[in-house]
């Protein structure tokens, strides 16, 4: 039987996660198929059973759900605890097992540019579900101070409960940082814009943007136009589907110039 996975967000349309997932799937004979699935948030009960039935084998989870599935799940694998983030579902011994593949995809997706992040000024533009992921890596990079700012404070406000280390600054200002990420949506769409001064950033800050579809925000865009140094979101979500593929699969897929290539959209 053809076994059945799925990637779930709101909005979902702009996932690659499919053609890298049935890319690999093909390469190594897997039978199986993977597919995108727009989502409510009160048919993510259903879908939970959907995977103790086996009618669905694994699920990859996206905006806004990654913290929304905790509750129906049996366990968390330790990142998922730390973090309270789930990218990566599937059932082992009867249970439904949350996991999280997005901290190792950050960290090795930002390692693989050769940025230098040992006691370097972080600034992280929102405070989703992905922003612990991408705490939890950068302090297991020895990066220095950790800045965090969103729309809604509160909601930086609650991650500051689980990481009382880092600093929240209000929206819009801008501090003497080394690296920059935006961890917003802000930029799915080709109009997005987010409002902060790059006029008053020097020369050679590092911009990173979690988005990898579009593959050049106007976030990156504007970086790049003042002298920032930019890179998207495409090598940590290989990563991550890497390590999810293997966690469903028990293959680790190879990745090389065609996978990377495979998602120049």
């Amino acid at each position: 039987m053809k076994k059945k996975f799925l990637v779930i967000g709101n909005p979902i349309d702009h996932s690659l996660s499919p053609k890298l997932h049935n890319y690999w799937i093909k390469k190594y004979k897997i039978d199986a198929a993977y597919e995108k699935k727009l989502l409510n948030n009160n048919e993510i009960e259903d879908l939970i059973f959907n995977i103790r039935e086996e009618k669905i084998h694994g699920l990859n989870v996206t905006v806004p759900f990654k913290k929304m599935v905790i509750p129906f799940l049996d366990e968390l694998s330790e990142e998922a605890e730390i973090s309270q983030s789930v990218n990566t579902i599937y059932k082992k011994d009867n249970k439904i097992i949350g996991d999280n593949t997005d901290i190792e995809g950050f960290k090795l997706g930002l390692e693989e540019t050769g940025l230098e992040t040992k006691n370097k000024k972080t600034l992280i533009l929102g405070a989703g579900g992905v922003v612990p992921s991408i705490i939890i890596a950068l302090k297991k990079m020895q990066a220095g101070k950790i800045y965090l700012s969103n729309r809604t404070e509160l909601k930086a406000i609650e991650q500051k409960k689980n990481f009382p280390e880092i600093e929240i600054i209000k929206w819009g200002d801008i501090l003497d940082f080394d690296i920059i990420i935006n961890a917003t949506s802000i930029g799915l769409k080709e109009e997005d814009e987010i409002n902060i001064n790059y006029q008053q950033i020097s020369k050679d800050k590092f911009f990173y943007d979690v988005i990898y579809n579009p593959p050049e925000t106007n976030f990156l865009k504007n970086a790049k136009k003042y002298g920032g140094i930019t890179t998207n979101g495409k090598m940590m979500f290989i990563y991550q589907a890497q390590k999810a593929f293997f966690i469903w699969h028990k293959v680790i897929p190879k990745i090389d110039s065609e996978t990377i290539n495979l998602l120049d959209v």
